[in-house]
């Protein structure tokens, strides 16, 4: 089983974004990260909460985003996937 590929909306600079990217390679998530500058709908809905980490556009996590909440979110999305 995997987990679904996620989103991680980030700005460059930002410190805790940087560290959600580390974290999110060392648990081996499949994501894809989106610069919220890049586009004005991103900045408006995740401008000022960065980093936010998505699933399907329904936010999952934001602010401090580290190995331990990202473990155990991995654990809640593995156990989804087997339900359905």
């Amino acid at each position: 089983m995997t987990v679904p590929r996620l989103t991680l909306y980030s700005r460059s600079g930002c410190h805790l974004c940087e560290l959600a990217e580390q974290a999110l390679h060392h648990l081996q998530f499949d994501f894809e990260r989106r610069e919220v500058a890049e586009q004005p709908a991103w900045e408006a809905q995740y401008g000022q909460d960065v980093p936010v980490l998505t699933l399907n556009d329904q936010v999952l996590l934001k602010g401090v985003i580290n190995r331990s909440r990202l473990g155990l979110l991995k654990l809640r999305l593995l156990r989804e996937s087997r339900c359905l």
